[in-house]
């Protein structure tokens, strides 16, 4: 049984750590999985080597990280590669949300969608073509590509058209909204199943039943009104649940910045967002949580040393899919997951190619994906109207295609509802000239909007505007008051 595993961006060290724990609690894995990881950042990639070195050592699991800053290498005769890359790490992350706040574009993430999440599917999708093509050339022929980078619909739609590797995008948001349906419903969660389908991040619970008995939309409804302690800070989730009939996968932040309506006016936005977490809705909230979460690891690793190793007895196995993918095609155990994987028909009023995120089932022969049929239609017009936005910005970032990108800027909901046309061509020029060393098919562009801005008479923009709710970020001496809380942001925020 003994394979290669690759973990690619392997210095954000909440999903390094986490994935390998999942996998070594599979007990036919331990000691049989050759492990590289490989990152651009060689002190993140040696503190999170030596944490997990150091797990593997306390369990008594016979394995050896290979650590490395050669991706070639990495992926030479892999049979499974698991992608966790930022690509512009922080840097270009701040960018993609400080950018277009001078445009009035207050996003809460700006990783999937809006202005942010299609700058960074830029970025994103000129390295992971690189990764495919390296696959192609030395990994193993039948190599699988588990990709948790975000915007993972896009990565994952150029990696399976363009790259020409077979690859499934992997998330946990099905995970989550399950749970707390469960709990807002009052019934166990292993008492529920749900039926969920969409595009990843605008995924749907289009059936829900308790013990065959169907939970219909107006009685999920009706427990989330009547809840006081987690709907309050589901506004967004809940009134989508009231206008379209079936709750979204996604946290109240994340989907306020999808659609058109939730954030286009500054004086209505703190209407719409809870402030329980940075994914309530806040201005920049993933942002400040992930700089956070870096300046306390940085900070804090020697005492990471110090803490209990994982255990690797299945009690500290996530709901990560990564695992159980690779458990279910090595051991033919059978597994049930929402997978993001190319359409071909399984939702039938979503367009064919693009990147659906559905149910799926694994075992020793295969990757195995029911037809699902129509999502409602409310449901699949939102999806649709993403998925043009998808579309346009892969085959934009593919070609190096400037028109197209701005297309798919201006087709963005929250971005055209907030921006003219003459605001969206300067906003994404501006974005171009200042993220130009992550952008190589952009170069002749990139130019001629630094010839643009040089000439003047630019549109006026509002460069102190901060949003409409922002939390500074915290110092390490702020942290340091709740160490608990600090260490679990940063192994959670990370990747």
């Amino acid at each position: 049984m003994k394979f290669k595993v690759a973990f690619i961006g392997a210095g954000s060290i909440g999903f390094t750590r986490r994935l390998l724990t999942d996998l070594m609690s599979v007990p036919e894995f331990r000691g049989e999985l050759d492990i590289w990881f490989m990152d651009i950042n060689p002190r993140n990639l040696d503190m999170v080597t030596q944490l997990c070195q150091r797990d593997l050592d306390e369990n008594g699991v016979d394995c050896k990280i290979h650590a490395t800053l050669n991706r070639r290498d990495a992926l030479r005769d892999a049979k499974y590669v698991i992608c966790c890359a930022r690509i512009g790490l922080l840097d270009a992350f701040k960018l993609d949300v400080e950018i277009p706040l001078k445009y009035g574009v207050d996003q809460c993430v700006g990783d999937t969608l809006c202005i942010g999440g299609i700058m960074y599917g830029q970025r994103g999708i000129a390295q992971i073509l690189d990764f495919c093509k390296d696959m192609r050339e030395v990994s193993r022929p039948d190599v699988l590509f588990l990709n948790y980078s975000n915007p993972n619909a896009m990565l994952t739609w150029a990696a399976n058209h363009y790259g020409k590797i077979p690859t499934i995008g992997l998330c946990h948001g099905v995970q989550g909204g399950e749970h707390q349906i469960a709990e807002v419903l009052g019934i166990p969660r292993e008492e529920l199943d749900f039926i969920c389908a969409g595009i990843n991040h605008q995924t749907w619970y289009i059936q829900i039943k308790h013990k065959g008995r169907l939970i219909s939309g107006d009685e999920l409804l009706a427990a989330y009104e009547a809840d006081t302690l987690i709907a309050p800070g589901e506004k967004v989730r809940v009134d989508m649940l009231r206008r379209f009939g079936c709750y979204s996968t996604e946290s109240n932040g994340h989907l306020s910045e999808y659609l058109a309506w939730y954030r286009k006016r500054p004086d209505e936005i703190k209407d719409w967002i809870s402030d329980h977490s940075w994914s309530g809705g806040e201005t920049g909230g993933y942002l400040r949580v992930c700089l956070e979460g870096r300046n306390w690891f940085e900070t804090d690793f020697p005492n990471w040393l110090k803490e209990p190793a994982k255990r690797y007895d299945g009690s500290q196995r996530s709901e990560e899919h990564g695992s159980h993918i690779i458990e279910g095609l090595e051991t033919g155990r059978r597994y049930r997951g929402c997978f993001n994987v190319v359409n071909n028909n399984c939702i039938t009023n979503l367009a064919e190619d693009c990147i659906v995120e559905v149910p799926c089932y694994v075992d020793g022969n295969g990757i195995s994906v029911p037809r699902v049929g129509d999502l409602p239609l409310g449901c699949a017009a939102v999806c649709a109207q993403s998925v043009w936005v998808q579309r346009l910005a892969v085959e934009a970032a593919v070609r190096g295609d400037v028109k197209l990108l701005k297309q798919a800027a201006l087709m963005d909901p929250l971005t055209g509802a907030v921006c003219n046309p003459p605001e969206v061509w300067q906003m994404v020029d501006e974005m171009l000239i200042a993220q130009e060393e992550w952008l190589p098919q952009y170069t002749e562009a990139i130019a001629a909007a630094k010839e643009r801005f040089a000439k003047g008479g630019l549109l006026p923009t509002k460069d102190d505007y901060r949003g409409a709710v922002r939390v500074p970020v915290k110092t390490v001496e702020e942290m340091a008051t709740n160490k608990k809380k600090a260490t679990a942001n940063a192994a959670a925020s990370a990747k």
